[in-house]
């Protein structure tokens, strides 16, 4: 079992007992040092309160199960505005929404010009496509073509 999933086990329902919910937890090397990162997301935004709460709550679970092995940092933070769309909940929260598109290669829709990144109205999902409308017609494109897809902000 992957050292992500052993922690998930482990701080998961902890952290839905606080009234939150685990998000993602991520172990990599940054700068020399191992993180492990814990994303939380709740209906209300998360604030950095709501981080301090959840990580004095995981911590002693974590020191008692030690599922890691070498030292690391913990980090909890919050999903934020733009939050990745990963999980169906993400995009059905997006139906409507405009957002930025990153694939992996250009598309084979020439209409879409080979671009790789662009921005379009998110019209549907299922577990394997997503729609999406341009000013070049609507597209049905894999999912695991998409390097990242986020929420489209202005600023």
């Amino acid at each position: 079992m992957k050292i992500t999933e052993t922690v998930a086990g482990v701080v998961g329902p902890a952290i839905e007992a606080l009234g939150y919910e685990l998000y993602d937890v991520e172990f990599n090397k940054e700068y020399g040092s191992w993180e492990l990162l814990i994303t939380i997301d709740a209906p209300d935004p998360v604030t950095l309160d709501d981080c301090e709460k959840v990580s004095r709550a995981i911590e002693p679970l974590l020191d008692k199960a030690d599922p890691i092995e070498q030292a690391y940092f913990l980090t909890v933070s919050s999903v934020g505005i733009d939050r990745p769309l990963k999980l169906g909940k993400d995009f059905d929260r997006n139906i409507g929404k405009s957002i930025d598109v990153k694939l992996f290669a250009p598309p084979k829709e020439k209409a879409l010009g080979g671009k790789k990144n662009f921005v379009g109205k998110l019209l549907a999902h299922d577990g394997e496509t997503f729609t999406i409308e341009t000013e070049k017609g609507s597209f049905t494109l894999p999912k695991k073509a998409a390097a990242q897809l986020r929420p489209h902000i202005d600023f």
